[in-house]
């Protein structure tokens, strides 16, 4: 289990980190979000043992994260940190002995991650030959060479097209059922939303959002409902708790307040002609995200 405990850090009068509070248990998929700056490196670092929390504490089964933890830890970070000189045996096997690997074992799970990513014929070709995307794929395995039971990544979908962003999910799915413990930054909230079970976001090392999503989505109430057919988009307008209507070429999207807003909505609906579609929806968490982050730099 990792628990993060009442952490906070400073870089002199600078606060990164503020007061965060979250555990993980093992099988937990969890989101650590937030804008560029609001503190989820120093929290990922702080989460490795790479950096002593100000006050507060980060414990992984009870203990303080050190380097007898290493060998169950498997870490990628945004930047690309890949020796680009060297081949991707060559890599694998210096990361692999770093986590006291046998070069045995490590040859073994390369041929078998690269056999699943397709890029068998990379295993002797150097990093910089490589595409960026390839070099992306590179680095995943570099993270999950050792098997870890605590996974942190950091922008691990970061360059790649959406075939390889699903065989991405496909792994930390895996990791997820064999046990893992997995907490990732990503930008791209679709991917969160449909394979991440609870988060938080920061906004200048403040927790502006946490909790389940399923929940976290259903206390911001606002909604979305999205009609096809012939109705008057002046008078969607006017119903009380529509605060936008979107004219898209196939469909027409209200966004609402609240449930009460949603009633009056279906009961205009009703009196019209010819409705092929009337999907009720929970605002999307990328919805959320920008409405949450956007009151936060309204307080400060």
């Amino acid at each position: 289990m990792l628990e993060v405990k009442n952490a906070r850090m400073l870089y002199g009068d600078l606060v990164a980190v503020d007061r965060l509070s979250f555990t993980i248990k093992p099988g937990d998929i969890f989101g650590l979000l937030g804008t560029n700056g609001a503190g989820k490196t120093t929290t990922f670092r702080m989460i490795m043992g790479l950096l002593e929390p100000t006050e507060g504490e980060v414990l992984y089964n009870g203990q303080h994260v050190g380097y007898h933890n290493v060998n169950e830890i498997g870490y990628m970070i945004e930047e690309r940190s890949l020796l680009t000189k060297i081949t991707v045996k060559e890599l694998m096997l210096y990361f692999g002995q770093l986590k006291d690997m046998e070069p045995r074992v490590i040859l073994e799970r390369l041929d078998y991650w690269l056999d699943r990513f397709g890029i068998t014929d990379y295993k002797n070709k150097k990093i910089k030959e490589l595409s960026k995307g390839n070099q992306q794929k590179i680095q995943f395995i570099s993270a999950i060479i050792n098997n870890p039971k605590l996974l942190v990544l950091d922008e691990p979908f970061s360059g790649l097209d959406p075939i390889n962003t699903e065989f991405f999910v496909e792994v930390i799915r895996d990791f997820q059922r064999q046990g893992a413990m997995v907490v990732f930054s990503s930008h791209q909230l679709d991917h969160v939303e449909s394979f991440c079970e609870e988060l938080i976001v920061l906004e200048k090392g403040k927790v502006i959002i946490e909790g389940r999503i399923d929940q976290v989505k259903k206390d911001f109430k606002k909604q979305n409902i999205k009609i096809k057919g012939d109705v008057d988009v002046d008078k969607l307008k006017a119903i009380p708790g529509v605060f936008q209507v979107i004219e898209n070429v196939d469909q027409i999207i209200v966004k609402i307040e609240n449930d009460d807003a949603a009633s009056r909505v279906f009961d205009y609906v009703k009196t019209c002609q010819h409705i092929t579609k009337y999907d009720v929806e929970q605002a999307s968490l990328s919805e959320i995200f920008i409405a949450k982050v956007g009151q936060a730099h309204e307080k400060v």
